[in-house]
């Protein structure tokens, strides 16, 4: 089974997606995006893949999202990929790529929903956010 995930080391969900996917067994690849960004078509793939729109997979926060303007109506497609291209900290992370799916696992532990073991054992978050419990239930 192979798992890819587009990961930020600086982001603490994706380090958190990162970690329940080793705690899950597998060793995924791990593609840093801002270091190697995904080239159009592959970001085409993996948005369209999670359901969502280019628009939905941008990310504002900390980005130069408003500066661009790409929030403004009639932005196109085209100039959202232009702009990720340009900018790669505008693509929102982790995407998990999976042979269950492709997620934006934004909360991380959306990522259980994708991979073959799901029941990996208690798990918090490195903010101490438990997500599965020493009892091995899940909480929500």
């Amino acid at each position: 089974m192979s798992v890819t995930i587009y990961h930020n080391p600086d982001c603490g969900t994706s380090r958190n997606t990162l970690a329940m996917i080793r705690q899950s067994g597998v060793e995924p690849i791990v593609v840093e995006y801002l270091r190697t960004p995904p080239d159009a078509d592959t970001i085409i793939e993996i948005v369209g893949n999670a359901g969502l729109s280019l628009a939905e997979a941008l990310r504002q926060k900390g980005t130069p999202f408003a500066d661009l303007g790409l929030g403004e109506s009639g932005v196109t497609d085209a100039q959202r990929l232009e702009a990720i291209a340009a900018h790669p900290i505008l693509l929102n992370r982790p995407f998990v790529v999976a042979p269950k799916g492709t997620r934006l696992c934004r909360p991380s532990e959306m990522v259980l929903d994708i991979l073959d073991n799901p029941a990996i054992g208690p798990f918090s978050k490195e903010d101490g956010e438990v997500i599965i419990d020493e009892t091995g239930k899940r909480i929500v």
